[in-house]
């Protein structure tokens, strides 16, 4: 027999995965990981989101927590599917979350529960510690199933997302502890615990754990120490993955997806199954499944022995967990037993079904007249003829005039006068404004965006450089020659000695100078909106990697470059974070910049390239 543990960091993304994807169902998808028990943690749902194929899949029994709140349904969450039918079931921790109506005395697994005053807990900021056990069991974090060889509790602890997370977090660490205890001591049960403690048991999990300034201070963080003395030989719970592979190193079932850590190994082994003394004889082989994909962490699973000899007895496995008195139905909180899949609730798709139809009633001649005259689906869905866009539509109470024959219609508009004229009309009216507006932005001298880029040349110094007055009106007005003649004669006027070729030459020079302006135009927005070429960093001299900021904030969205190494132990995560001395090069480096600045940076360049090329050369 076959128990599988695995955070699957989202139901609804798992599917999306090879070779997930390939299965039509969340049975299938169940079959495929193999397991006779299978744990999820952080199923990132709700009861309303979950859907049919993994609320309820074929073959299997069903158990699901859900953080209690609104707008948590998309955090946390447990579950266990399981072929085997279990004798009990609770949600949390506490036993205080009850279905309706409540859990009796012959439903609970224990015959005692966790108090508040029976635990140490951590204090908060304020000092103060939980009064109560209902928000350590409001996010949905434990199933306790009850199998009757054993107690299998499923459990996503807290993550440490910040200090002030900690007190938080090694309060549900004690409660968790707590209620194995009493198992344990009070009721004389074995205990299986699985899921992501979020816990590193040892340096040897974690892959910047023999750093020097790492190992140093490792057992110095409080959820190492409590898990430290939780594990055998201080504690009751064997970590039976690490007994079947002692010597492994870099055994690791969780990775930093966001930096590509899973390619180099470069990661941490935070999921565990622990088991009471009574359960080792039992076990057979465990291991982890770094190949899975679909998740941050991976599979860890362990085998049982089907059967098994103790002191010259034979015992068969599935006998001792179901007895004598096997269970023929699952516990009350199943998911077979939710309204919405026990036929007690309908359903949204059940208002969307097509209903028998009402008998016909019988309908007055004023009835049947008026429906006669009203357009039915199966009538020409032809539109009446339009009148011209230039006249008016008015409503009248007149009859609607009679429908001609679609092919009819169409040859009397192709043939109509009345709708060219407006068309014409329209057209020329816009050609008109389209050229007004031509002439009233050349005459406004609107800057061109190559100006920005040009570099002033001589000819345009000396243009803007004012004239004497006398000058300007000698060599600008001639009394003899009317207005035309003015605009058109200084060309000559001013040198008559000038050869025929001269016109010709100044339209070459007009030609070139708008070619070249063009060219350079077409330069400067070849610059603005060329791809980036990706900066080298600075401690390899290889080209580095686009990135894009997910995370909500005024960045979110800009582009940046990193170092396109992997990660790896001694990787070089910036000063603040990583001693020097303990940085290894061959790893990824701390070099970091904007899109925005590499952007103007290779403009800037290409300026100075523009500017040195136009100076002529001494």
């Amino acid at each position: 027999m076959r128990i599988v543990s695995w955070n699957i960091n989202g139901i609804r993304t798992l599917p999306q995965y090879h070779p997930w994807n390939t299965h039509k169902s969340g049975e299938a998808i169940l079959d495929a990981i193999g397991g006779d028990i299978t744990c999820f943690q952080e199923m990132k749902s709700s009861r309303s989101a979950i859907g049919r194929s993994f609320a309820l899949p074929d073959n299997y029994y069903t158990f699901l927590s859900f953080p209690s709140g609104k707008g948590k349904g998309g955090y946390s969450g447990v579950s266990v599917y399981t072929r085997l039918t279990p004798r009990k079931a609770e949600e949390g921790l506490s036993g205080l979350l009850q279905p309706k109506p409540p859990l009796d005395s012959n439903e609970r697994i224990s015959s005692v529960y966790p108090q508040p005053h029976e635990i140490e807990f951590m204090a908060e900021e304020e000092g103060k510690v939980p009064p109560t056990l209902d928000a350590l069991d409001a996010e949905g974090r434990g199933l306790v199933v009850d199998f009757g060889m054993f107690v299998l509790i499923n459990v996503y602890c807290p993550n440490l997302a910040s200090e002030e997370r900690m007190p938080f977090k090694m309060n549900y660490h004690y409660l968790l502890q707590e209620r194995v205890r009493q198992l344990i001591e009070v009721d004389h049960r074995e205990v299986i615990v699985v899921g992501d403690i979020n816990v590193t048991a040892t340096p040897d999990d974690h892959c910047d754990g023999h750093l020097p300034s790492n190992e140093a201070t490792f057992w110095d963080a409080p959820h190492r120490k409590w898990f430290r003395d939780w594990l055998y030989p201080q504690g009751p719970m064997h970590d039976v993955i690490r007994a079947s592979w002692p010597d492994r190193k870099a055994m690791y079932t969780c990775w930093n997806q966001k930096i590509g850590a899973r390619a180099t190994n470069y990661g941490t082994r935070i999921d565990y199954i622990l088991v009471t003394k009574g359960i080792l004889p039992w076990v057979k082989h465990g291991d982890i499944q770094p190949s899975i994909k679909g998740s941050d962490h991976c599979p860890i699973y362990i085998d049982l022995h089907e059967e098994l000899n103790l002191d010259g007895h034979r015992f068969n496995l599935r006998e001792r967990i179901f007895g004598s008195d096997p269970p023929i139905q699952p516990p009350r909180i199943a998911t077979q037993y939710w309204d919405e899949f026990s036929g007690k609730q309908t359903t949204l798709s059940n208002f969307f079904k097509k209903g028998v139809q009402p008998p016909p009633t019988q309908t007055s001649d004023a009835t049947m007249a008026k429906t006669s005259s009203t357009p039915t689906p199966d009538s020409d869905p032809e539109i009446v003829e339009l009148p011209p866009p230039s006249s008016q539509v008015t409503r009248t109470s007149s009859p609607p005039p009679e429908v001609e024959p679609k092919q009819a219609r169409s040859l009397k508009r192709k043939e109509s006068p009345s709708y060219s004229a407006p068309q014409v009309s329209r057209s020329s009216s816009s050609v008109t404004r389209s050229t007004k507006k031509h002439k009233a932005g050349t005459k406004s001298g609107q800057t061109k965006l190559s100006s920005f880029f040009a570099t002033p040349s001589s000819q345009s110094e000396t243009r803007s450089k004012p004239r004497p007055l006398g000058e300007a009106a000698e060599a600008d007005h001639d009394p003899s020659l009317t207005p035309t003649q003015q605009s058109l004669a200084p060309s000559q006027s001013e040198d008559p000695e000038q050869p025929e070729t001269t016109q010709a030459s100044l339209s070459n020079r007009s030609g070139s100078s708008q070619s070249k302006s063009t060219g350079s135009a077409a330069a400067s927005w070849s610059t603005i909106m060329a791809p980036l070429v990706a900066p080298l960093c600075t401690v390899h001299g290889e080209p580095t990697k686009e990135l894009t900021v997910a995370k909500p904030g005024p960045n979110k969205g800009k582009k940046f470059y990193v170092c396109s190494r992997p990660v790896g132990t001694g990787y070089d995560r910036g000063k603040a974070e990583r001693l020097r001395e303990e940085v290894n090069p061959q790893y990824k480096c701390n070099f970091f910049k904007w899109a925005s600045d590499v952007r103007k940076e290779s403009m800037k360049a290409s300026a100075s390239r523009s500017q040195s090329r136009s100076q002529p050369k001494g």
